[in-house]
């Protein structure tokens, strides 16, 4: 008997459009010989079911059900493609935790603690993970611009900690730029975090759980055509992605080694996607994303492919890990 998939896509934050392209992927590929799927949509205001019509139904959060014609759709699996909050930072995972409905992304805590920048590098470098080194700031508090410039030096970047698609972030190279790229990231966030520039090869390393294994996909190099790899590298065609990249093998398996190390320090499941530069020779982790893009043009789909995996092969996966953990 086929199962009822809810795709969930949307979101509170600025990245609901790009959440609705990957949502709306994944809907495209799942296997119709397996799976019914239905699109939920997660908006502020509302979670609802978007039929072949464009014709919304509600959902009941009670017990994250649907109602069509007076039958009462119960599903069995929540793919949760949703980026940023509440389907990348824990909200979601908890509430599908307490309800008893599998969901295909890492549990509860390993969503909040990689969605919040600072805690997850935080909670990496007593593993000796290299990172860049940071400055923290809260609204609110001071901005000493010389204190923060003489622990991470120029240029650096400037990040809302809790946000996606390169939202909130700026490279700085004066000292007068900023207190306006902090202004930006508190658009985004009241939290932030402000990082010293780390020069060198910038690659994206797909991690997942496949067929019961943690699988590290080809690595994508980052080329961008702007000063660093922005929303509009990533989603406007401003960057090359190159799979595989153009490392030596020794470098390939530095990267490859340190990225799954993450991943199962971090006690991951489903997709990631984790940044590093090479920087002095080393790989040095930027930021992990759970819910990583899933577009057409998105990288984790470009890698899954690169390494023989099709695009139905991997839903299929996906949830296949998900009802394995029920």
């Amino acid at each position: 008997m086929k199962k009822n998939i809810a795709v969930l896509m949307g979101g509170y934050s600025s990245e609901f459009e790009i959440s609705v392209q990957s949502g709306n992927m994944v809907y495209k590929h799942l296997d119709r010989n397996l799976y019914n799927p239905f699109r939920i949509y997660i908006a502020s205001d509302s979670w609802y079911y978007l039929d072949e019509n464009d014709k919304k139904h509600g959902i009941d959060k009670n017990d994250f059900s649907l109602t069509l014609d007076s039958e009462k759709i119960e599903f069995d699996v929540a793919f949760n493609i949703v980026h940023g909050t509440p389907g990348e930072d824990g909200l979601l995972q908890a509430y599908f935790k307490l309800i008893g409905i599998p969901q295909t992304a890492c549990d509860f805590y390993q969503a909040a603690l990689t969605f919040n920048k600072r805690d997850c590098i935080s909670a990496l470098r007593p593993y000796g993970i290299p990172t860049a080194t940071n400055y923290f700031l809260n609204k609110g508090d001071k901005i000493d611009t010389k204190a923060i410039l003489n622990t991470v030096g120029l240029p650096c970047f400037v990040k809302a900690n809790k946000a996606g698609s390169s939202y909130g972030v700026s490279k700085v190279h004066t000292e007068v730029e900023l207190v306006p790229a902090i202004d930006i990231a508190y658009k985004e966030d009241n939290e932030i975090i402000i990082e010293s520039f780390l020069s060198g090869t910038e690659v994206s390393v797909g991690v997942i759980t496949y067929k019961g294994e943690d699988k590290v996909l080809p690595i994508t190099e980052i080329v961008s055509e702007n000063d660093f790899f922005d929303y509009e590298a990533k989603y406007l065609g401003k960057s090359q992605e190159i799979t595989p990249a153009r490392l030596s093998d020794a470098d390939t398996k530095k990267v490859n080694d340190l990225a799954l190390r993450v991943y199962q320090i971090l006690k991951m499941k489903g997709f990631s996607r984790s940044e590093y530069i090479f920087h002095n020779g080393e790989p040095h982790f930027i930021e992990m994303n759970t819910n990583p893009g899933f577009s057409e043009a998105s990288i984790l789909p470009q890698q899954a492919l690169a390494a023989g995996i099709s695009i139905k092969e991997l839903l299929t996966n996906t949830i296949q890990e998900a009802l394995a953990v029920r």
